[in-house]
């Protein structure tokens, strides 16, 4: 009986730590390596743009009271789509 109270109490503890690792992982991201990750996706749809112009986008979109500020790419943030053009 020990024995599995000790396994499932140090199973509880290695699933906790890695689940907070994973989350402090995630939060992390700068926005240049999240930019260089989109960068390829946004010549696609945007072929004649700069890569400054398609930086400034970015900016536009991720940066503080853009559309999808403070959402990390999970919902849109309606208030402001679109007030800044």
């Amino acid at each position: 009986m020990k024995k599995f109270v000790v396994g499932i109490l140090s199973a509880a503890f290695v699933l906790g730590a890695g689940t907070a690792v994973f989350a402090a992982a995630n939060g992390s991201s700068n926005a240049d390596a999240s930019f260089e990750k989109m960068l390829p996706f946004m010549q696609k749809m945007h072929p004649d743009s700069t890569k400054t112009e398609l930086k400034d986008m970015y900016k536009a979109c991720h940066e503080e009271n853009g559309m999808m500020d403070g959402t990390d790419g999970k919902e849109m943030n309606s208030k402001n789509m679109m007030n800044s053009l």
